[in-house]
């Protein structure tokens, strides 16, 4: 290969990873929703502080379950079925809260939409772990527990005091990820 040959590729090599790396930021900027304020009132938890009392109602039986408060760690995702990252990840999750069993880390999910749409959804990808449903809205529990983007699946970890210990946007991969990241 000639100088200019060595040149030009050097060239096309290095306006291919700044429009690589341009593209990224831009889609980081526009993808990733901005935080927007919880509504006046309302307190936000944050990492290291005592998640407030949260109790939903049951997505099978209606009956009302303690999100937060003093028990088991646990992993709390809220999810949608219109959403197609959380419809990956539920099995994902499915597995995972198989693997704790009835002593580790405690998978609920929360359904932000109706009972109808997410009882739909199980029919097609049933999971075991505890659901519960809620409507979403700008004061929902999400937001209570940090998630002021609005992004599903959105994903936090409560330790056996209540305390709010990690939050996480999206979904996961596999196992794996979940195990690395639940890890308190």
């Amino acid at each position: 290969m000639n100088r200019e040959s060595v040149l030009t590729w050097s060239a096309i090599v290095l306006l291919g990873g700044v429009s690589a790396g341009l593209g990224w930021w831009l889609g980081q900027r526009t993808l990733v929703p901005a935080e927007k304020p919880a509504p006046p009132g309302m307190t936000v938890t944050k990492v290291g502080e005592l998640a407030p009392a949260i109790s939903l109602p049951d997505l099978r039986t209606g009956e009302p379950v303690a999100v937060t408060g003093p028990g088991r760690v646990r992993l709390v995702n809220y999810w949608a079925s219109w959403c197609g990252p959380c419809r990956k990840e539920m099995p994902v999750l499915d597995a995972y809260a198989r693997q704790q069993g009835g002593n580790g880390v405690k998978v609920m999910g929360i359904a932000m939409e109706t009972p109808e749409e997410a009882l739909a959804f199980l029919r097609e990808v049933p999971v075991d772990f505890t659901l519960l449903v809620e409507n979403p809205g700008p004061g929902d529990s999400s937001v209570q527990l940090g998630n002021l983007r609005g992004i599903l699946p959105y994903t936090v970890l409560i330790d056996a005091d209540g305390r709010l210990l990690k939050t996480h946007y999206g979904a996961f991969p596999d196992v794996e990820a979940v195990e690395a990241w639940a890890r308190p």
